[in-house]
């Protein structure tokens, strides 16, 4: 399951909206900052142990479509070495039987991608939800006029990244230690090399 898809779609979707609800006016300096929406939702406390949660059961699933394909790539073995000895009749019950098997394990592999894009979606739509209010309020208070989202930017000045700021205020709940930019217990934000990106999504490679 790939934890990043959907996401990018609702991000492009929030950055859209963000443009255009900033009273955006023609003065000669317009304040402009950029988030990375996504690593601030993926590196905020919540959205590492959503990720957690879902790399454990993403974890359960694969083992259990594992252990049904290395078993069915031991009975599609096994058919190989019967097909001189099996009479036609045996042998076509037998790949029957084995097709219909594999046919119900891709039907299980997607229902588990199904279950993981749910999961996903129950986990991470209200920290997105407080995120997407959070750089309302930044905005709010700091007087910016239009806040992008860092992937539609080729480039942007270093401290017009708010993307830390942000992850700390998530955190705190928005309150006054994050808008004097701490962080709460620790004073640093999470460690993105802890917050992996995406999951990797479960493919049964056993072929008819």
């Amino acid at each position: 399951m790939n934890l990043v898809r959907p996401i990018r779609f609702r991000l492009l979707t929030a950055s859209i909206l963000l443009m255009a609800s900033f009273a955006y006016t023609a003065k000669a300096e317009t304040k402009i900052a950029v988030v990375d929406t996504q690593r601030a939702i993926m590196e905020t406390e919540e959205g590492m142990r959503a990720q957690a949660t879902l790399k454990k059961l993403f974890d359960s699933r694969q083992r259990e479509l594992d252990k049904k394909q290395e078993q069915l790539q031991k009975e599609r073995e096994d058919i190989e070495k019967q097909q001189g000895i099996l009479s036609k009749e045996a042998l076509a019950k037998r790949l029957e039987t084995w097709q219909r098997d594999m046919s119900q394990l891709q039907a299980t592999f997607l229902e588990y991608n199904k279950e993981l894009q749910k999961k996903q979606g129950e986990l991470t739509q209200p920290i997105y939800q407080r995120t997407m209010s959070q750089i309302r309020r930044l905005a709010t208070n700091e007087g910016f006029d239009l806040v992008v989202d860092r992937q539609a930017a080729p480039y942007v000045r270093g401290d017009l990244d708010l993307t830390d700021k942000i992850i700390q205020m998530v955190n705190t709940g928005g309150g006054a230690e994050a808008d004097s930019g701490k962080s709460g217990k620790s004073g640093k934000a999470p460690d993105s090399k802890k917050a992996p990106k995406e999951l990797p999504k479960p493919v049964p490679s056993a072929k008819p």
